[in-house]
């Protein structure tokens, strides 16, 4: 992570266009221990790119739980479908928010395309792997990790079907924070996970997503934004 810095902590202190909650508290599966986790999109002023030393790309803090991305690297990673970076833009719980912010929001449905079965499916195998490999060192998950990716899949699974990203977990909050709590079984919590990786791949082969993302349409944003920033 990057040092914050008083410029860092100028860009997500005045140039913030976008901020909300996640983790726990967004995806409706909050406990009275839960973290408050906050992410945000910062607009860096144009003329800072017209240096040598560019504006950081993120920042982390300065509260804790606390990490912003500059608005160019926040699309870059949302036209990959990264997992993380799109359900940011569908947190319930939204801060902060400009009218360029407002735009970016307008665009979520441009970043949804079928490219997020493919991420979604390998952050899914690379939590699975760790989860396994702690019930083979350990004898168990851990837990809390368990509860998260089985989220993440059922998001998938929905949004392959349709079209739509919905990270609110309500309708399955009881079962899964019993997940959290250890009271399931891990080969029950393992064979879950199972059948989710198999619906979302079924849902693939009928999901109304693009093939890509509206790049075009991100890419036009993201220069509009950059020339107003130029003063």
């Amino acid at each position: 992570m990057n040092e914050l810095t008083p410029e860092s902590l100028e860009l997500v202190r005045d140039h913030t266009v976008y901020a909300c909650v996640m983790g726990s508290r967004a995806f409706g599966l909050a406990t009275e221990a839960s973290d408050t986790d906050r992410r945000g999109v910062y607009l860096a002023p144009t003329p800072l790119f017209w240096r040598f030393d560019k504006p950081p790309t993120h920042v982390e803090g300065p509260r804790d739980e606390e990490f912003s991305w500059e608005l160019e690297r926040f699309c870059e990673l949302a036209l990959r479908a990264n997992p993380n970076i799109l359900e940011c833009l569908h947190s319930p719980l939204v801060e902060r928010v400009t009218p360029v912010g407002e735009e970016l929001l307008s665009l979520r449905a441009a970043f949804l395309s079928r490219r997020a079965h493919t991420s979604f499916s390998r952050y899914a195998a690379s939590q699975h792997g760790k989860l396994v490999a702690d019930v083979r060192i350990h004898g168990a998950p851990r837990w809390k990790h368990a509860m998260h990716l089985l989220r993440l899949l059922l998001s998938c699974r929905d949004l392959l079907r349709t079209g739509r990203l919905t990270i609110d977990a309500g309708p399955h909050r009881d079962r899964l924070l019993a997940v959290r709590r250890g009271e399931l079984a891990w080969d029950e919590v393992d064979a879950w996970m199972a059948r989710l990786t198999k619906e979302s791949d079924a849902a693939l082969t009928t999901t109304p997503l693009p093939e890509s993302p509206d790049h075009a349409r991100v890419s036009d944003f993201l220069h509009r934004a950059r020339r107003a920033s130029a003063g």
